[in-house]
């Protein structure tokens, strides 16, 4: 089966998304899944490319004047890799979706119709003749294209599965660039075409497309049919109800596990958590806070933006000061937020260390070196930092939202339901909870014992595709 993706950790990362395309397809091997992946080939992931043989070369796709697909494998990944080489589209500075100024590259339309082309003709079997996939897995609005065109393929015999890693990220471009697309006018206009207000949406284009609609948790399935968590689509989601799946994503052991972290100054694990004060103090130290064992030390890694509630955290910092806490933050994002954190920083620099931008191995010592982690989301598909704060025995503090829900409880971590009036509360009950010790390690050491691996995912994934290839060989 091909997995189509935007991103794949280490090679290219903005969140979450290149850390599922990392792990998913790697539990799935394990499971017996043929799995493997088709990528963009920007810099990083051409130059990880290894043993690679050409498999299709071809010009004028989307405004490419070469474009070549490539099948090797990555460095050190073992989940066989097709990379899309086409230099006008991907061979630039930036991000993979903006540039160096963050602004969004003029060409994205046709940078990522490429690649749900490249995904739609290998799973139809008219690319490389050595394979052909039975499932084609496209993850998010960059993919989105990959399922609809691999609909209309009149040969078609490859099932797709359309993931939703956040709906609030639509791939929408000008009504006027459809014609770049070079699809047939029907797949524009209606519930079932690619007209969204106005604009173009690739992500309304997966779901129109796919046999399956999954997310990355069940309760963000249960939300997104709805006006309050469906940002537009909900009635396109509502009319796909029977082919809507949550299944929860999970950690890969390889890349988070405190025992052999290799990022951090002191290893620990649930039966020895010593290394953890370690790595507390060394963070401490490091971030030019106060080093205090006795001081709650909050953290927040995440994208600075209203969907993560971080302006309600702002306002709830006072009284985390007050009480004696500290906060570190890694991110970027809005530039208010932003420039909001580093004013709080500057004003208390004991208290309060803000890196703006992100930071690989920085994240995990914070992770470990922190004694609570903060998710106040207004929405979260899934939510991955949680998982990582249980596994590091980091205690989460979350709203009752979307994946939040599903992998935090009061046995683990600290919930609550409203962001705008219970958050400071919260954060309260938390620092109360740090001045008992054997509570609060009680919760650590539950949340560590809690198994968040693929393995759990990959089975429910396997049972999807089975179900889908079962249906597409029943006699209609």
């Amino acid at each position: 089966m091909l997995h189509v993706a935007a991103e794949m950790f280490p090679f290219v990362k903005t969140g979450g998304l290149a850390d599922v395309v990392a792990a998913l397809p790697a539990a799935l091997q394990e499971a017996g899944v043929d799995a493997r992946v088709l990528l963009p080939g920007y810099p990083a992931v051409l130059a990880a490319l290894v043993k690679s043989r050409k498999v299709f070369e071809g010009s004028g796709l989307y405004g490419a004047a070469r474009v070549t697909l490539r099948h090797g494998t990555l460095r050190g990944s073992e989940v066989p890799a097709y990379v899309i080489d086409a230099p006008y589209l991907y061979a630039r500075d930036g991000g993979p979706y903006q540039d160096e100024t963050g602004r969004e590259w003029r060409d994205n339309l046709q940078r990522f119709a490429l690649l749900g082309w490249f995904g739609a003709h290998l799973a139809a079997g008219d690319i490389d003749g050595r394979w052909q996939p039975q499932i084609l897995h496209a993850h998010d609005w960059h993919a989105g294209l990959a399922s609809l065109i691999l609909r209309l393929h009149p040969a078609r015999t490859t099932r797709s599965v359309f993931t939703i890693h956040n709906l609030a990220y639509q791939g929408r471009f000008p009504l006027g660039d459809f014609p770049l697309l070079g699809l047939p006018s029907h797949c524009l206009d209606g519930l079932d075409g690619m007209e969204f207000h106005g604009d173009v949406s690739f992500m309304k284009a997966g779901l129109i497309g796919a046999d399956a609609i999954t997310t990355v948790s069940p309760t963000y399935a249960r939300e997104i049919p709805t006006a309050e968590f469906g940002c537009g689509l909900e009635g396109v989601l509502r009319s796909r109800t029977r082919d809507l799946h949550g299944i929860l994503n999970g950690v890969d052991p390889g890349v988070w596990n405190p025992a052999n972290d290799k990022h951090l100054a002191a290893n620990y694990d649930v039966a020895q958590l010593d290394g953890k004060s370690r790595c507390k103090a060394l963070l401490q130290q490091q971030m030019g806070l106060t080093v205090r064992s006795d001081a709650p030390l909050f953290a927040v890694v995440s994208r600075l933006s209203q969907q993560k509630g971080l302006d309600l955290l702002l306002e709830a910092l006072p009284t985390l000061i007050a009480s004696g806490g500290q906060l570190v933050l890694l991110g970027s994002g809005d530039a208010a937020l932003e420039s909001a954190f580093r004013e709080v920083a500057r004003a208390h620099p004991a208290a309060i260390a803000v890196q703006l931008g992100y930071d690989e191995p920085l994240a995990h010592r914070i992770v470990a070196g922190a004694d609570a982690i903060v998710l106040p989301s207004r929405f979260e598909p899934c939510g991955l930092t949680q998982l990582y704060g249980l596994r590091y025995g980091t205690v989460p503090i979350v709203r009752r939202v979307g994946g939040l829900a599903d992998t935090v409880d009061a046995a683990v971590g600290f919930v609550f339901l409203e962001p705008e009036s219970t958050l400071t509360a919260v954060l309260q009950q938390a620092i109360d909870a740090f001045r008992e010790p054997a509570l609060w390690q009680a919760r650590m050491r539950a949340g560590m014992r809690r198994d968040h691996g693929w393995s759990s995912a990959a089975s429910h994934y396997v049972t999807l595709y089975q179900t889908l290839l079962q249906a597409a060989a029943s006699p209609s």
